[in-house]
C-alpha cells in the first residue's frame, strides 16, 4: 500500500503511563498490533506478543520494542487452536510474574463473490480467530488480571456498517462488540476494564490481502482526512484505555476516523438550506 505503513516513534512520547505493566498483544507482528506494542513499550510496559507464521515480521516488531529498553517476548502460536490461548497466558505469567493488559488484536477476514462459495474451513477460521479464541484469551487472562487491569478488543466498523462480501466477518465482529460490552459488566466486579476499538479504515496488511487490488487506493476517501489512518495514529487510543488512571473507561466501543463529522456537516447544511441560510 502507498504510502507505506507508518510506525513513527513520535506517535507516543515516553511518559511512563504504563511503567511496570505487562501487556500481551495478539497478532503484533505487523499492522495495528505492532503499533500498539511499540506504543506500550515506549510508555514503559514489558511486552509479550503473538505471531502466527514466520518470524520475519515479528523480528521487526521485536527490534522496535527493544529500542524502548523494555523486556519483550515473542510467542508463535496458531490462534485457531484454543488450548494455545491458555498456554500463551501461562507463559506470560511465568516469565513476567503477572499480566496487566490483554489486547485481542488478531483478526482474519476473507471476501467472496457469493456466500455459497465460501469454503467451510474459511468460515471456521473466521469464527475461531475473531470470536472463539478471543473468548479463550479473556477467560484465561481474567484469572490473572489485577484490579485496574484492562482488556481491549480490536473490533471493526464492519460490526455496524458491513460492506459487501464480508458477511461472516462482519457478523463475527458484531458478536465481538456485544461480547465486549457484556464482559465489561462481569469484569467490573473484578476491577478490570473491558473496551473495544473499531479502527475503521486503518492501514494494515489485512486490507490488501483480502480485497481486490484495484479497490485498495480508494480506502479512506470517505473519512474526514480523505485517507486511511496509519497504525501509529491508532495506537494512542489503546494507550489511553490501558492507562490505570482512565478508570471510568469501560464497556465502550471507540470508533475511529469515521465520516461522522462530514455527515453532521452535510445534515447541518441541508437544514440551513431549508431556512435559506448559508453556513
Amino acid at each position: 500500500m502507498e504510502p507505506s505503513f507508518g510506525y513513527s516513534k513520535s506517535a507516543c512520547k515516553r511518559s511512563g503511563k504504563l511503567r511496570g505493566c505487562v501487556a500481551l498483544i495478539t497478532g503484533a507482528d505487523n499492522g495495528i498490533g505492532r503499533a500498539i506494542a511499540v506504543a506500550y513499550a515506549r510508555e514503559g510496559a514489558n511486552i509479550a506478543f503473538t505471531y502466527q507464521k514466520g518470524y520475519t515480521d515479528a523480528a521487526v516488531t521485536a527490534d522496535m520494542i527493544r529500542d524502548s529498553r523494555t523486556s519483550m517476548m515473542a510467542l508463535k502460536m496458531d490462534q485457531t487452536k484454543r488450548h494455545a490461548c491458555e498456554d500463551v497466558i501461562r507463559q506470560v505469567v511465568e516469565t513476567f510474574g503477572h499480566i496487566d493488559i490483554l489486547v485481542n488484536n488478531t483478526a482474519y477476514q476473507q471476501t467472496y463473490s457469493a456466500l455459497e462459495e465460501l469454503a467451510d474451513d474459511e468460515l471456521e477460521r473466521i469464527s475461531n480467530t475473531n470470536i472463539a479464541d478471543t473468548v479463550e484469551f479473556c477467560r484465561a487472562a481474567l484469572k490473572h488480571l489485577p484490579p485496574g487491569g484492562s482488556i481491549i478488543n480490536t473490533t471493526s466498523i464492519e460490526a455496524v456498517k458491513p460492506g459487501n462480501s464480508l458477511a461472516p466477518y462482519a457478523a463475527a465482529k458484531a458478536t465481538l462488540a456485544n461480547f465486549t460490552a457484556t464482559l465489561a459488566k462481569e469484569a467490573l466486579g473484578r476491577g478490570v476494564k473491558v473496551n473495544g476499538v473499531a479502527p475503521y479504515l486503518a492501514k494494515k496488511p489485512l486490507i490488501p490481502s483480502a480485497f481486490p487490488t484495484d479497490n485498495v487506493p480508494h480506502f479512506g476517501v470517505n473519512t474526514l482526512f480523505d485517507r486511511t489512518a496509519q497504525p501509529a495514529e491508532v495506537a494512542p487510543i489503546f494507550v489511553l484505555l490501558a492507562y490505570r488512571a482512565a478508570s471510568f473507561f469501560t464497556g465502550e466501543i471507540y470508533d475511529m476516523t469515521r465520516d461522522q463529522f462530514r455527515k453532521s456537516l452535510t445534515l447541518s447544511r441541508n437544514i440551513a438550506r431549508r431556512f435559506q441560510t448559508k453556513l
